[in-house]
């Protein structure tokens, strides 16, 4: 059967997969949540969710820098990527060894069309097609509930030494926009190098993402020491950029979080 990725291309698989090594950290949680956890091979460092993966399987790598002899070894039937997580030379290196599959994910339509395609790919249809359900009935409540937030100018940061920012084009921006949350950065491209200096006059909240770079309460407190006239609060970034069956979890908790800031 054929099958068009994200990505445009088109790959053929003349079974179901039984061998997958996933290079997605958020993609792995969704195949484990689609009751795909015995067809895994092949995982990242940093495909943290559930905890015990990592455990029992390979680890070939992170998302960056990947042990292709590894992977190899394996010998996969696919091997999923993604457009943001892994490189172009990932993706060409793998397309040597497997059929590759590269999501490319900027809103939730895109999480939700991905889940769904997994499941023709992956045989498990009625799982996909009830997972999609529950994160848009989720994801209806979390509307209703957001609708009459105000709408605040927000920065949020990714990185710092430098600091950057999530911009346009992002999921993480997506997710900022269903939150009623206005980033200041729509115009900037992907993830800029930001002056926080520059920020007082145009920002209203800073959030602080617990990933990639992992700010923790110590951050919050330089920040806070430094630009007293700031709302600034750590935030959970996985909630706001991963994708996949994490999503069902998100609305609850960027519903606790608005309320939080009331």
């Amino acid at each position: 059967m054929q099958f068009k990725d994200q990505m445009n291309t088109i790959f053929e698989l003349q079974k179901t997969p039984s061998r997958i090594v996933c290079l997605v950290p958020s993609l792995t949680e969704l195949l484990v949540d689609l009751d795909l956890e015995t067809s895994i091979v092949g995982v990242t460092k940093f495909c943290v969710h559930p905890t015990h993966l990592r455990k029992s399987k390979t680890i070939v790598g992170g998302t960056k820098n990947v042990h292709f002899d590894k992977i190899r070894e394996l010998k996969p039937d696919i091997i999923l990527c993604n457009k943001e997580e892994n490189t172009k030379d990932i993706v060409k290196k793998c397309q040597e060894i497997a059929v590759v599959h590269v999501s490319d994910i900027a809103t939730l339509q895109d999480t939700l069309d991905l889940i769904l395609q997994y499941g023709t790919i992956f045989s498990c249809t009625e799982k996909a097609t009830i997972l999609v359900k529950n994160i848009r009935t989720e994801f209806r409540k979390f509307e209703l509930f957001i609708a009459n937030k105000e709408t605040l100018n927000v920065a949020y940061f990714i990185w710092k030494n430098p600091w950057m920012a999530a911009g346009n084009g992002t999921f993480i921006n997506h997710m900022l926009t269903i939150n009623k949350f206005k980033n200041i950065f729509i115009n900037k491209e992907r993830y800029p190098e930001v002056d926080i200096d520059q920020l007082k006059k145009k920002v209203e909240l800073i959030l602080l993402s617990s990933e990639p770079y992992p700010f923790k309460e110590k951050d919050f407190t330089s920040f806070t020491n430094k630009h007293k006239e700031l709302q600034i609060q750590l935030v959970d970034g996985e909630y706001f950029s991963w994708y996949g069956s994490r999503l069902l979890k998100a609305f609850d908790y960027f519903k606790n979080f608005r309320k939080s800031l009331d």
